[in-house]
Order: C-alpha cells, then structure tokens, then sequence
C-alpha cells in the first residue's frame, strides 16, 4: 500500500524490487538519498551498513557512543537536573529499571529511594527473589505488596487497554502513597526506554502509530506533584545491557528477558482473577525453568506463556475435562522492535507440555505460537 509512483526533479533510480520500482534513489548533485523500506529493523539485509553509510559518510556524524560516554553524561545530566533533592525509583527487577537504578544511584546516591511494588501480576515467588537480589548491590529498595489492591482494579474488564490503564493507574497510585511516607521527594524516576515511548506516543510529534499503551509513559496525574526523570529513555534495550555491563551490573542479571511492566495481566486474555494469575504462574514456571534446563534460556530475546479464554476439551485417566489452553511464546531480537519466533526443539516443547498438563491443575492443553512481529506482537495483548 505505500509506493514513490514517480521521482521527483533531479531523482536518479538506485534500486528497484519486485514490488516497488523506486526502492531507492538519490538526488543529482546533492548528497540526498531516499529509500522506500526500513534499515533499521532486524530483517532487513545490510540494513545496519546503509545506516552507517548514511550516518557517518554522508552525514558525516563522528561515532563516539560508547556505553561509558553515555553512563558519564547521563550522570552529570542527572546530578545537574536534580541536584539535592530526593528521587523515589519504580523497580521492577528487570534490566530497565535496574539499570536506570545504578545510574542513578551512581549520580545522587543516598537520596534514590526504590520501590518494588507487587501488583500481584509477577511470576512465581519473584517477589521474594527480587528483593534478595538486589541486596548487597548498595540500592535502598523497599518491597510493596499491593498484590490485592491491584486485582480489585482489575476484576471484571476484558480490554487490554483497558487492563494496561487500570494497572498503569494502581501503580501510580501506589507509589503516590509511598511517596507520600517519604519527606521532600520531588522526582519519580522510571527505566523507560525508546521501543516503550515509540509504540506508545509519537515520539516526534508526528504521525507514528500507537501501538499499545505502557504504564510507565505517557505523565502523571494531575495530583501527583513529582517530576519524571528517565535516564534510559533515549536508548534501547542492547544499549541498556551494554550500559549495565559498563556499570558493573551482574550479566546474570542483565541477561534477563524483558517482562511486561503490567505482568501476567497483559498475558491472561480476558478477565483476570487470583486463581487465573496461579494457574499461569505455574505454567510460566515450567516454561522459564526448562528453558534454563536444556540450555535454551540465553538463546531467546523473550519468552512466557499465555492463558487463552478458551476451553477445550480434552481426556485425563478415563474421564473426558473441559479446561483450559495456554500458548507458549519465545522469540529472537535485538531491540524487541521486530522479532522471529524460536525454533525451539520439538523434545523440549513435548516434554515441557507434558509437564504443563500433568502438573498445573486447569490447564488440558499447550500451543506453540509460531508468528513473528510484526504483523504480531511480542505480547498478545
């Protein structure tokens, strides 16, 4: 549906595909070149030459990111834009927010204040291991059970905007409550990074897509008085691991796969209740633990599982069930702006359905979902 029907004056053909005629072309006598397809996303071939083509050739940009120039500016911006005053910090465990964490920490030390709110939407025990983790690192972290508070915002609505809007509104109002116990803060910082503000606003007030939204983009409250500071905002997530790594950060812990900042709400299609979130956490756990088990975890970019809300039916001993089917999901990226999904072996997905059905209560059937993004996203929802 988009195609360059005639070049413009002075347009001299580069390319051409099957489809599209005027792929590419440049301007006589200017240093100005067009293409008609994406460089920048993963499956493009010698996308990343033509970008360094464009950037450093042409453009003429010296080429002086390093993860260590941007862990040493992002600082002095962060010590000049706050100064003295306190910052309260969302951590979720993952790379984002950590990261964003020892940044910060690095930059203001003891006035950071973390917060680790469980929504209630998290994986198996990851309560508990998160704030473990993150002992000994020199972070100030306070954990959150807001668990109850965040299935009562959820019961009963089915859209996914919807789901990702009541969490996102919970989470603020969580942390205004802590804030609150908390003298003088003025900031709220939060480990946003650009594929977060890119799907969720048009980051150049142009015309870009929303996608789907994402809790922590879009400003607060009226109510809430405190300023965003989001040192990851400009970045993606390779970068923020290349930052993390710089910073001294754990690769264990940076090899970790991105997760959804509203959880297992966005990966239980249709309502959500306490005994649905169970049910997807066991058979999350079985999906994640075998994936470390056979050696295939640090393979994929991302993976979960997804309750559909359907039943079907199915047979168990002698007697015929009506119950539930998960998929699971597991993908490669760089950036989680496009991704393919993983061709995972057929005896780890066979064991790991066995394992599903005889061991979660609820669950009589296992998909394996096969789409790439786009036209699908990572998430279902």
């Amino acid at each position: 549906s988009d195609t360059i029907k005639a070049l413009p004056t002075g347009g001299v053909l580069l390319a051409s595909t099957n489809d599209v005629e005027n792929a590419a072309y440049k301007i006589q006598g200017e240093p100005t070149y067009a293409i008609q397809f994406h460089p920048e996303v993963y499956h493009t071939k010698d996308g990343k030459q033509l970008l360094e083509n464009f950037l450093v050739t042409i453009a003429d940009i010296n080429q002086d990111w390093t993860p260590d120039s941007f862990v040493e500016e992002t600082v002095e911006a962060i010590q000049e834009k706050v100064g003295n005053d306190k910052v309260v910090l969302g951590l979720s465990g993952g790379v984002d927010s950590t990261v964003a964490a020892v940044l910060l920490n690095k930059a203001i030390g003891k006035n950071l204040y973390c917060i680790f709110v469980n929504n209630g939407l998290l994986r198996k025990n990851e309560f508990e291991s998160v704030l473990n983790q993150y002992e000994g690192m020199g972070l100030n972290v306070k954990g959150v059970d807001a668990s109850k508070r965040f299935l009562d915002a959820l019961a009963g609505i089915e859209d996914p905007e919807l789901k990702r809007k009541a969490i996102g509104n919970a989470f603020i109002e969580v942390f205004d409550n802590e804030a609150h116990k908390l003298e003088d803060v003025k900031w709220l910082a939060q480990g946003t990074i650009y594929p977060d503000v890119i799907e969720s606003v048009s980051a150049t007030g142009g015309p870009s897509a929303t996608i789907k939204s994402h809790h922590n983009v879009g400003g607060l409250p009226d109510f809430m008085k405190l300023k965003i500071v989001e040192p990851l905002r400009a970045i993606f997530k390779d970068e923020v691991r290349r930052v993390g790594a710089t910073l001294g950060i754990d690769p264990e812990l940076l090899g970790r796969h991105p997760f959804p900042g509203p959880g297992l709400g966005i990966r239980i299609l249709g309502d959500i209740t306490a005994e649905k979130v169970r049910m997807l956490q066991e058979v999350d756990a079985i999906f994640i633990n075998g994936l470390k088990e056979w050696g295939l975890y640090d393979k994929v970019w991302q993976a979960g599982a997804m309750l559909l809300p359907v039943n079907s039916v199915g047979v168990m001993g002698d007697e015929r069930t009506y119950e539930k089917c998960v998929a699971l999901r597991a993908v490669e990226s760089t950036d989680g702006m496009t991704a393919d999904w993983v061709n995972l072996p057929y005896e780890f997905l066979q064991k790991t359905s066995n394992d599903i059905i005889n061991k979660v209560k609820g669950v009589n059937r296992v998909v394996y979902d096969i789409s790439s993004k786009p036209p699908a996203t990572i998430e279902w929802e």
